[in-house]
């Protein structure tokens, strides 16, 4: 016990998976965020693996991943296991940040902060991702959302140049998203850690939204065996939708090999994507969708304003929080459903009053905490 306390190594993974100071009253829902630390592991293993045999030039991309599935051992295997990981990456990801806006976990705005900053890195890492195959939804995905950025006044048409590295997408697009799409997870990585570390420094908050500082225990043993058995769990649903469902997770037109002569009929993103994909598509004027694609995420800073003086945070003890939270999340599988439709009526419309109340609900969840919190204090 002393030397685990004393050496100046061990002493921090004991303070950080043993002896850490936890809430007594944490659920399942506190589960995701280590869930998303063993997938982000998973990711990284099949990546680097992945990417011993991938070639990131447009000639031979696309047969680099056929002899994937075809030549290497078990390689397939790894292919899928990457596919279907980063579906469960951002399902975590989706349920951790619910669950931080259910519970006021953005009352730490370091912690929040960066959680958000990795989301939004991930989003990237995820797109470039998609992109290597080099398939036709590949292909035609990197040319529609890179050509988003010519909708910035004067350096838009600079920037999209810039980044196809010549005057359309081509094998230098293909160059640099694989250098980044290889490079971002380790950048990921880091900002983990400093999320962990920022989350022992100031603590979780727990079911009750109520001070936890007379209630805790240490992390060894309460928590560290159930997260064992969430991972067990987990595991097994994993495999499970990998080897049973892993190519629903792909695009079939992604399956053809890259085309810039034929446009697929219906090109659309990932489904994690799908919900700033309807925004995206909802808004008529092109840089106003830019825009409403960008705020979609950035939003999610606003909560982390001015929230260390709340007295109120989340959605525990007020109905009508707790009304506009799940009316959020509706609106959130509305726009899914409706970034998976063909942009006709009545579809954009419904999608344009669905991204109304998408930006209206997540302004209400911000500002209702400092309005409860005024009101107590008045009263």
């Amino acid at each position: 016990m002393t030397f685990r306390k004393s050496h100046p190594l061990i002493k921090i993974v004991n303070s950080t998976l043993v002896d850490l100071p936890s809430p007594a009253n944490l659920s399942v829902n506190w589960n995701y965020g280590s869930l998303l630390g063993l997938v982000l592991v998973i990711q990284l293993v099949s990546g680097i693996v992945l990417a011993t045999r991938f070639s990131g030039h447009s000639d031979i991309s696309f047969d680099s991943v056929i002899s994937i599935y075809q030549d290497s051992n078990y390689g397939w295997l790894l292919r899928l296991v990457h596919s279907t990981g980063a579906s469960f990456f951002f399902l975590f990801i989706y349920l951790h940040i619910g669950r931080g806006l259910y519970y006021g976990s953005y009352i730490y705005p370091e912690v929040w902060n960066i959680g958000v900053l990795i989301y939004l890195i991930l989003m990237g890492t995820a797109f470039l991702g998609y992109v290597l195959p080099w398939g036709q939804m590949s292909y035609w995905a990197a040319t529609v959302i890179t050509n988003l950025l010519s909708a910035i006044p004067w350096l838009g048409s600079i920037l999209v140049e810039w980044v196809w590295g010549g005057f359309a997408v081509g094998n230098p697009t293909l160059t640099r998203f694989f250098a980044l799409h290889y490079l971002l997870p380790f950048v990921v990585t880091a900002l983990v850690i400093l999320h962990i570390f920022y989350l022992h420094l100031y603590g979780s908050s727990n079911p009750l939204g109520v001070s936890s500082n007379t209630n805790k225990v240490s992390f060894h043993y309460y928590y560290s065996v159930k997260d064992l058995y969430v991972y067990f769990v987990f595991f097994f649903i994993f495999m499970f939708f990998t080897l049973k469902y892993g190519y629903s997770f792909m695009d079939a037109e992604n399956f053809i090999p890259a085309n810039p002569l034929v446009t697929p009929t219906h090109i659309q993103p990932e489904w994690y994507f799908l919900f700033a994909y309807a925004i995206l598509r909802s808004i008529p004027n092109k840089l106003g969708g830019v825009l409403g694609l960008v705020l979609a995420v950035m939003v999610l800073f606003l909560f982390s304003i001015s929230s260390t003086q709340l007295l109120f945070s989340g959605t525990i003890y007020s109905p009508l929080a707790r009304l506009t939270f799940w009316s959020l999340v509706s609106v959130f599988f509305l726009l899914t459903w409706l970034g998976s439709c063909p942009a006709e009526s009545p579809y954009t419309e419904v999608a344009l009053a669905s991204t109304i109340a998408y930006f209206s609900l997540m302004v209400i969840m911000c500002v209702w905490p400092h309005v409860s919190t005024y009101l107590y204090l008045k009263s």
